[in-house]
Parts: C-alpha cells; sequence; structure tokens
C-alpha cells in the first residue's frame, strides 16, 4: 500500500517520506494544521474535496484524455485513457495483460463491431463510469439497454448495471415494445454449431488485424447477445411479460367498441403484438391467470384470432400448425380453460406410380 514502510520507491524515497531538503514531507507546520483544523469537514475531508477530484479525473482524464497511457479502440473510435482506472474493469484488466504489445505506446482493441446490444452511446457511458458517476446522467429510455449490456461486459459496474436496468423496466411501452421483442425472442442456432445466434447477424470470424495492431495471447470471450445480459436477461424478460399480460391490456380499452373506425380497436392492437410473440411466450401469455382477458370464451376466441394472424404475418409460424383448445367441464391448463398447442404440419405423401 502506498504510505506504508514495506512500500518504497526506486530512489529509495516512502511515498510521503521527507528527502534531505524537507520536500515532500507528510508533516505539515503547526500554523497549518491550525488552519486546516478548523475547515469543515465531510466525510472527515475538508469541503467536497472527493468531489473534486472526481470530477478533475472525469473532466480531464476521461473527456480530454489528458496524461493518458493507454489507447482503447472500439466501434471505429479511440479513447485515450488511464489503466489503473480502467483496471477497474475485470474485462478491461485481463485484455491490458494478456495483449502483447509491440512497442510505444500501448493499446488495446475491444471488438464489439458486430455486437447489436453494447453501442458506441452505451459503451462511452459505462466507459465513463469507470472514472465517475456522472456518466449516470446520459442514461434514458433510448439508450438504457446498451449501457447495461456495457456495464454487463465490462463488468465491476453493480450499480451502473441496477440504474440502467431500472431504466429499462421503467420504459418497456407499446412504442417501443418491438425492440424489446426482438431481445426475449430466443435465439437460433447456428448450423452445425451449439452456440446460438440471432436470425440476421453476422457470424463473428475474428477481429481484422492491422500491421502492428497488438495481437491477444488469450482474448476474453465475448458473450451472444442476450447472455451478455447475465441474470438481467431472465429479469427484463419477466418484465417484458408483465407488460403483455398485465399493463397493456389494463391500458387498453378491451372491451369497448371503436368511436374512431380509421383507428385500430384495443383488442387489435393487442392481437398485433402477440402476433409477433415467439410462440413458447404467446402461449404462456395466453394461459396465464394474469392475463385478464374477460371470461374463457372471450380469451380463446381472441387466442384464435392471433393464430390467424399469426399465420400471415409471422415467419416463425411456417411449417408448424397453432392451434387453441377451449377445456369443459371444469377442466384447465396451468390456471386457464385456454390452452395454445403447436405441431409440425405433416409433409405431403406424393404417391409414385410405376
Amino acid at each position: 500500500m502506498n504510505g506504508t514502510a514495506q512500500n518504497t520507491f526506486g530512489n529509495g524515497l516512502q511515498n510521503g517520506s521527507v528527502d534531505v531538503n524537507g520536500a515532500g514531507s507528510s508533516h505539515e507546520s503547526p500554523e497549518h494544521q491550525q488552519a486546516t483544523s478548523s475547515a469543515p469537514l465531510r466525510n472527515g475531508f475538508p469541503g467536497n474535496h472527493n468531489e473534486e477530484i472526481v470530477e478533475h479525473l472525469y473532466q480531464a482524464g476521461f473527456q480530454a484524455g489528458n496524461y493518458s497511457d493507454i489507447l482503447l479502440h472500439v466501434h471505429q473510435n479511440m479513447y485515450r485513457l488511464h489503466s489503473i482506472i480502467l483496471s477497474r474493469s475485470p474485462y478491461l484488466a485481463h485484455l491490458m495483460s494478456t495483449t502483447l504489445q509491440p512497442g510505444g505506446q500501448r493499446a488495446i482493441y475491444v471488438p464489439l463491431d458486430h455486437d447489436r446490444e453494447v453501442t458506441p452511446d452505451g459503451f462511452a457511458i459505462a466507459l465513463g463510469y469507470l472514472y465517475s458517476s456522472a456518466s449516470l446522467r446520459l442514461i434514458h429510455p433510448e439508450n438504457a439497454r446498451a449501457v447495461l449490456a456495457a456495464a454487463c461486459l465490462l463488468g465491476g459496474m453493480d450499480d451502473l448495471c441496477e440504474f440502467a436496468y431500472d431504466v429499462c423496466r421503467r420504459s418497456i411501452s407499446l412504442d417501443n415494445i418491438g425492440s424489446w421483442l426482438d431481445f426475449v425472442d430466443v435465439p437460433e442456432a447456428a448450423p452445425g454449431s451449439a452456440t446460438p445466434i440471432r436470425a440476421g447477424t453476422p457470424m463473428r470470424t475474428g477481429t481484422p488485424m492491422l500491421p502492428g495492431t497488438p495481437t491477444l495471447a488469450s482474448p476474453p470471450p465475448l458473450p451472444q447477445p442476450t447472455s451478455l445480459f447475465g441474470l438481467y436477461t431472465q429479469r427484463l424478460r419477466g418484465d417484458v411479460f408483465n407488460f403483455l399480460v398485465v399493463v397493456l391490456p389494463a391500458t387498453l380499452d378491451l372491451t369497448g367498441a371503436n368511436e374512431d373506425p380509421s383507428e385500430p380497436s384495443g383488442r387489435d392492437v393487442l392481437m398485433q403484438v402477440f402476433s409477433r410473440l415467439p410462440f413458447e411466450m404467446f402461449k404462456s401469455a395466453v394461459e396465464s391467470p394474469t392475463f385478464q382477458f374477460g371470461t374463457d370464451q372471450a380469451r380463446f376466441k381472441f387466442a384464435k384470432d392471433t393464430i390467424e394472424v399469426r399465420k400471415r404475418s409471422n415467419p416463425r409460424a411456417a411449417g408448424t400448425e397453432e392451434t387453441v383448445v377451449l377445456a369443459f367441464g371444469g377442466g384447465n391448463f396451468g390456471g386457464s380453460a385456454v390452452h395454445v398447442t403447436r405441431k409440425l404440419k405433416k409433409k405431403p405423401l406424393w404417391k409414385v406410380s410405376s
């Protein structure tokens, strides 16, 4: 620890000790001690001492990049940063310790070009949080999920993760539900691979290395989009599900007639949203006891109409046949008399004449 007797610098002087000229003394004159002892203390320090240091680190260190000792390249951007601050992140600490440097100023490369969840804005906010909590002021509903993704990737930012997650949870709405449905959708497996990927996502084949670029001896693996969020994945899935079966139906008029024929009714809006759901989420939502949609007959009719829309507009339904049944005589499935099933369509049999 700096300042202890066991820890000395190369010049033989302990940090804070007195040299032959008395410079650098950790002891001050009685007059100075008396002058400072009367200053108001805050958390044991005079005035806003800690806050001023953190603000200086954020403005001069992160924003301006003064006195940097390392370059960080990500998303076609370059940051002039400081290794001691970056070491707060387990991911970046590992990257720095395993990057072979050919000489000159140290540099590390974070390969995120094909990761949709970690955006440049989200990564910059998480990076700035290593210096100061001032980054929290930059989080809003449009970038909160990207900040959460970046914070989960870098690690060591539990407070930032919770803050960004809370913004995400409170921002789920009808206007952005499409984006959240893409998030909760189950990734598809790549042919011949056990690693799930999203449809349309470019395969990561490695970061192109330019001449003179440091190489990674042991690059930390980059998680897939949903696994990147760790435990927050399931929490966000639960929040989206709660919005679909509780919040959204409560905000829509599902029973009254639409006064404006040119506008879709509340039932039609809910049907369009449910038509986009992955099958397992659609099934769970329709069968959920918390899904308040009138009588069992009304819920059955809603599910049946939604399945018809899914057949026409949902590419996931291709090759499968979804049906809904209504149980009579008191029988129910998981607390609901409405039960949704899915089976593969039978392939047509062709008769070959001899």
